[in-house]
């Protein structure tokens, strides 16, 4: 059996020192075979210190044919077991461990741990029983106990277990809490009220504990005696939130929207609610809105209101704009609100970027720039600025600032940076590089990109073109050209790099081929394509179909910016000589 992992207990990671190695020996005896199982126990477990569990877990096997009671040795077996999941096998030999030493808290702990993992609820529950039976100050095997009947859907027995929690630890809110839940699920509510009220008789001073009691007054329907709690608590605390809040469930209870919305005004207007606790009440507000189809011009009033007070939230500028796309408010007011939270905070990427995807999408390129020039002072980190100021430039024709963009974004790249928007920077810088001409350094950008990732198409089409422009690496360039109509069969730009290549190889039959898949599927083809159409037919002996591409090319030509000055001297001369000229 080869064993390759890691071993650990299922529980507790184990790393045994010379003194605890010892204390699983048997007691030191003249009888030979007790000696024997000693040392070969011993020097198992000095293997499996040294990792090399093949050999320990031989040497444990022959443990237990030493001696068949040996609970130490089928504990250490189980773990193996484990490791193979071998989830059986390990449960017979951690219920073995078990039946020799029941009293082992390890064996113990271990075994209702493994029932755990295999959703044996029943079993673990008996055994982390008996754990507690003797040691009964475990609040942390109680706390199992609670969760596995909660799991098995035993309330009654999971509030037994709460209570034995409370009597070591004292009544928390937690416990009550959860206690007064459970009551509620069994459907006592005399005991789930009880429960409350007792935490807060026995901390009468904290007002929030009144307010718990109130709650589970008006969720038992008893709305008389809640209100007279909530009037108790703001009588001795004008401002207390929480009895606020209650007071808004309980109009709402009653009918009384008016009272409600006075409250929840009262309370979001309200300078020492905590920041969270607004933008909690205020989610609340914007959802009963949405779902129920709620009065806009108040929840807007609401937003408004919150935002003109001292220092505001950008959280709640931001759920506003997203409240008022989704009421489909118009665009400009919306952006309005995006840039209220700009205003807030400088540094939220979030607002800044949904500017920028709205100014981009209106086409309004200068603004764009200017909001992403921004950016870069307070998010120099974030790569999506430097993407979008970089496209804007490139259609605005400013090729160097394009490339300035691009390449700051790329200093940016880390190793945790996404592929996908990593290879689209090094592309970009790629293909601006090659237009100005510097062909080494571009290239170099489209091998980072395909090193970023490997099956861009984009990057292997253009990169292939490039290198057969040049005649260089044609045999690469043919091999990246390929997974590019591979990729994608039916799409001319790539196809039509792939004649070209095979064209510049030589291979003129097999670029015909491709020449003719290319104009099947563009009928609109470009001037540039419709050259190479007719380069490729010259070179296959068809010269009348050579000139007819050809002067379709030139009569493209003045409308396309591909083909010009010599380049354009050289395809009129090709038609005047009726030949292929390089």
């Amino acid at each position: 059996m080869k064993l390759h992992v890691l071993i650990g207990l299922l529980m507790i990671g184990w790393s045994l020192t010379a003194s605890a190695q010892e204390s699983y020996l048997k007691p030191q005896t003249s009888d030979l075979k007790l000696q024997t199982y000693n040392h070969f126990f011993l020097e198992a477990i000095c293997q499996r210190e040294k990792g090399n569990h093949d050999a320990a877990f031989d040497l444990l096997k022959h443990c237990i044919e030493i001696d068949s009671t040996a609970a130490e040795a089928y504990f250490f077996i189980a773990q193996y077991y484990g490791s193979l999941r071998q989830e059986d096998r390990m449960l017979d030999y951690l219920e073995r461990a078990y039946r020799l030493n029941p009293d082992n808290s390890t064996y113990t702990e271990t075994l209702a741990q493994a029932y755990t993992n295999v959703r044996q609820y029943d079993k673990a529950i008996s055994v982390f029983e008996s754990l507690f039976e003797r040691e009964g100050d475990r609040d942390d095997v109680l706390a199992m106990l609670y969760e596995l009947y909660m799991r098995s859907e035993m309330p009654d027995k999971a509030v037994n277990a709460l209570e034995r929690l409370e009597a070591l630890d004292g009544k928390t809110e937690r416990l009550t809490v959860a206690k007064s839940e459970l009551y509620m699920e069994l459907g006592n509510s005399k005991a789930a009220i009880a429960e409350i009220k007792s935490l807060a008789d026995e901390y009468p001073n904290d007002l929030n504990y009144q307010v718990m009691y109130g709650d589970a007054l008006l969720r038992n329907d008893q709305k008389r005696q809640a209100l007279a709690v909530y009037q108790h608590v703001l009588a001795e605390e004008p401002d207390n939130v929480q009895a606020q809040l209650s007071l808004v469930s309980y109009y709402a209870a009653e009918g009384d929207t008016q009272k409600a919305d006075e409250m929840t005004e009262r309370l979001l207007l309200n300078e020492d609610v905590p920041p969270d606790t607004r933008t909690e009440i205020m989610r609340r507000e914007v959802m009963n809105d949405l779902q129920n189809g709620g009065d806009s011009t108040r929840t807007l009033a609401l937003f408004h209101k919150i935002l003109s007070m001292p220092e505001p939230d950008v959280d709640m500028a931001l759920m506003c704009a997203t409240y008022m796309k989704l009421r489909e408010m118009p665009k400009d007011s919306v952006n309005s609100m995006f840039a209220r939270a700009l205003q807030i905070a400088p540094d939220n990427a979030y607002a800044r970027l949904q500017l920028v995807a709205a100014a981009w999408e209106d086409d309004r390129l200068n603004d764009v720039v200017e909001l992403c020039k921004a950016a870069r002072q307070y998010n120099p980190d974030d790569m999506a600025f430097y993407y979008y100021q970089g496209f804007a430039y490139y259609r605005q024709d400013d090729m160097d600032n394009a490339l300035d963009a691009f390449q700051n974004g790329v200093s940016v790249i880390t190793t945790e940076s996404n592929p996908d928007l990593a290879s689209d920077f090094y592309e970009m810088m790629g293909e601006l590089l090659y237009r100005k001409g510097q062909v080494r350094e571009a290239f170099a950008a489209y091998d980072s990109c395909l090193v970023w990732k490997e099956d861009k198409i984009s990057c292997l089409n253009n990169y292939a073109y490039y290198l057969s422009e040049l005649d260089e690496q044609l045999e690469r360039a043919e091999q990246m050209s390929f997974r590019t109509i591979k990729a994608e069969p039916q799409n001319a730009t790539y196809l039509d790099t792939f004649a070209w290549i095979l064209f510049k190889q030589g291979r003129y039959a097999e670029a015909k081929i491709y020449m003719d898949q290319t104009l099947q599927n563009d009928p609109e083809a470009s001037a540039v394509v419709l050259e190479h159409a007719g380069d490729i037919y010259a070179k296959c002996g068809e010269m009348g179909q050579a000139l007819d591409y050809w002067q379709q090319a030139l009569s493209k030509a003045s409308d396309e910016s591909e083909i010009k000055g010599e380049r354009k001297q050289l395809l009129m001369k090709k038609i005047k000589l009726k030949k292929y000229i390089r």
